[in-house]
């Protein structure tokens, strides 16, 4: 470009700041330089002003940024500021200028771009030398040598006495700027069908380092640039990317990729008023999937959640639910948490027994990132899983201590991280949904459930809903389930067929008549939109019959714990779990009020699932320990009987008491031979019970 054009482009900025920004530049020169350094430009307001201005920003951003500069700092301004150091920073791109990270290209280099991400990675601010001044040892010449990224630049002799150094840098004199490093990975919930997400690295400099930490979703705008790969040996023909960052902005948004327009919400809200919604509700969530209305209707209100409360005192409730589906091998689990992960707006799928305990939260990890050996932070699943829901497949494959790293995460929402000498606290707002099968595969009869769930009590109560499917024989059922089954695969095979063999006359009629039984009810790309629709726009609050209703419900089930020796029927974390599937009841609906048949909707659910597992299989009465605790109240009562036996009967005999007597006498008290047998062999396991000789009992 010409001088002439230069100074006409200089002008043209200062024209388009005048009738723009000329607010804000007023603003930025009273806090200058200590509280802000920069102007931030909207491209679109570029764009209006001038379309061919705008455009060529894209396309030559280095040097029309060093214009917008300029035009800066001849702005009239009615303070005596100069505003020499001020930076321009331009954002909020066009969309043909916002590519995903794995769609950047060759063709996009040297030009302007924005890229959306989650921070994965960001290094430490540090100061970076812009301008070096080297002091020649021997005669004290100063020469300045301008750094650009790469190697460290030193003078080749001295200017002075034209010797060859040796040249110390003097800092007083140099000129440092502050600099990070910010790694961004593709969002999870952009991710279909798991493929690996990209990462793209971002380079920024002075006032808008430190603002980001790695979890945060934010757009970047920057010119992208190449480095070669290789090192200074053999150095590669091939170069990677990386982001010369003009400008970073967290985003604040739930769901960056829900563009939800008018129609949108026309459907949605005609669905929500629609009579039979939850109906419909049910029958979109893995329709190919036959049965488990309760399950479905759960899984429903969990994608939707409770409302998250912040109280006065700076505590907070959660309304994440959680939930976890026991049951047997065959009943569909997995395929069930695929579907919520194809559904939800935001979610991150992984199975146990693959994971970590560091995989789940976040990982200390040493690499070259940066410059030199740092230990930096990887976030995890439930990390990346944010305000979303992350779906944990074969929970009780997992190592127990991977397991206990998950506690923290559902009831305070949060992850602590010690290690590496890094202390942080990430967030991990998000819902689980877990699967796992029984203890030996698949559940026994004639042993209570909850002995069969192999998961720590701590972690099990911790959970809002367990469910827990069997695979019992009933010939009216499989004979639905296998019609089902065989209809599903018969839409699919006519599908494949007129797809793949065109030569087949398939009519369309057959098969839209064949898929409208699996089909859902509801497309699955609106109820994704219907559900972040939902969450941003509806914060219900309780009506006063539904706090009657759950009050009652819950008051009720306590009241059978009076007694003294009455086991206690639940705790009061499952209150809180009946408020928050009540407000996600209310959500489905659209409702800005908690309605009493929502209560009682959700009562229903948790009955269903205390009876299934809360319940002592001896007494056929409610018990919480159960769940908590790991062992019921009737168990307990009997271990301690057993063993005040075994210790009266002990001192009668010298050797320790004999087996058969002490089985004899359990019976007397009324105790099963067999349920004696197996207490006894659980108290040797524990060694509270140990055999001095064959067939003969002493406690510790």
């Amino acid at each position: 470009m010409a001088q002439a054009g230069n100074s006409e482009l200089v002008d043209a900025f200062e024209q388009f700041f005048r009738n723009y920004y000329d607010n804000q530049i007023k603003q930025l020169a009273q806090r200058y330089p200590n509280e802000q350094r920069s102007l931030h430009v909207d491209w679109q307001d570029l764009y209006r002003y001038d379309p061919d201005l705008a455009d060529d920003f894209l396309n030559q951003p280095e040097q029309l940024q060093r214009y917008a500069e300029e035009a800066l700092r001849l702005y009239d301004l009615p303070i005596d500021v100069s505003l020499g150091q001020a930076h321009v920073r331009v954002k909020n791109l066009p969309d043909t200028e916002t590519p995903e990270i794995r769609d950047i290209r060759a063709r996009d280099m040297n030009s302007l771009v924005q890229v959306h991400g989650i921070v994965r990675k960001a290094t430490d601010v540090r100061p970076k030398i812009e301008e070096a001044a080297f002091e020649c040892q021997l005669c004290g010449t100063l020469s300045r040598i301008p750094q650009s990224s790469g190697d460290f630049q030193e003078p080749h002799e001295c200017q002075g006495c034209e010797r060859q150094g040796p040249f110390r840098v003097n800092f007083d004199q140099s000129e440092f700027i502050d600099s990070q490093k910010l790694r961004m990975q593709e969002s999870p919930e952009g991710l279909r069908g798991g493929e690996t997400p990209q990462s793209l690295d971002v380079h920024i400099e002075d006032d808008i380092t430190g603002e980001v930490t790695p979890g945060d979703h934010v757009s970047a705008t920057g010119v992208l640039r190449l480095e070669q790969q290789g090192d200074q040996q053999e150095k590669s023909p091939v170069f990677d990317f990386y982001m010369e960052g003009m400008s970073v902005d967290i985003d604040e948004e739930q769901f960056e990729d829900m563009d939800i327009t008018d129609e949108d919400k026309e459907e949605i809200v005609r669905l929500s008023s629609s009579d039979g919604i939850y109906e419909k509700m049910i029958a979109s969530i893995a329709p190919s999937i036959y049965g488990y209305d309760q399950e479905k209707l759960a899984m429903i209100l969990q994608l939707f959640s409770g409302v998250t409360k912040q109280l006065p005192d700076g505590s907070r409730i959660r309304g994440d639910l959680h939930m976890l589906l026991i049951g047997d091998p065959g009943t569909g689990k997995s395929q069930m948490l695929g579907y919520i992960q194809n559904i939800a707006p935001r979610a991150v799928y992984t199975s146990g027994k693959g994971s970590s305990s560091a995989g789940l939260t976040a990982a200390a990890v040493r690499d070259d990132f940066g410059d030199g050996q740092q230990w930096t932070l990887e976030a995890g699943a439930l990390v990346l899983a944010d305000q979303g829901i992350a779906a944990v497949d074969e929970l009780d494959k997992m190592r127990s201590e991977d397991r206990s790293a998950m506690h923290e995460a559902l009831e305070q929402q949060k992850i602590s991280v010690s290690k590496a000498g890094i202390n942080a606290t990430l967030k991990s707002r998000c819902s689980l949904l877990g699967a796992a099968n029984p203890k030996y595969g698949r559940f026994d009869h004639y042993e209570p459930i909850s002995e069969q769930i192999d998961l720590e009590p701590a972690l099990i109560s911790r959970f809002d809903l367990i469910f827990t499917v069997t695979d019992q024989p009933d010939e009216e059922k499989d004979r639905n389930l296998a019609e089902h089954i065989i209809t599903t695969n018969y839409a699919g095979e006519l599908t494949t067929q007129r797809e793949q063999m065109t030569s087949m006359d398939v009519s369309t009629e057959e098969i839209e008549e064949m898929t409208e039984q699996v089909d859902p009810e509801i497309d699955a790309e609106l109820l994704r939109k219907y559900i972040a629709y939902s969450k941003q726009n509806c914060h219900p609050r309780m009506t006063e019959a539904a706090r009657a209703a759950i009050r009652d419900f819950y008051v009720d089930l306590r009241s059978k714990g009076t007694d003294e020796d009455a086991p206690i029927p639940v705790t009061a974390r499952k209150l809180e779990a009946l408020v928050r599937l009540s407000e996600a009841s209310a959500r489905v609906r659209l409702s800005d009020t908690v309605e009493e048949s929502d209560a009682n909707r959700v009562i229903e659910i948790v009955r269903s699932c205390l009876q299934d597992i809360g319940v002592d299989p001896e007494t056929g009465e409610f018990d919480a320990d159960i769940v908590e605790a790991g062992t019921s109240k009737s168990q307990r009562d009997r271990i301690k009987n057993l063993k005040q036996l075994i210790s009266d009967i002990e001192e009668e005999y010298d050797d320790g008491a004999p087996v058969d007597i002490v089985l004899e006498r359990a019976e007397e008290v009324g105790m099963d031979h067999s349920k004696a047998e197996h207490e006894i062999e659980k108290l040797k396991q524990k060694g509270e019970v140990y055999e001095p000789s064959t067939n003969t009992l002493r406690t510790t």
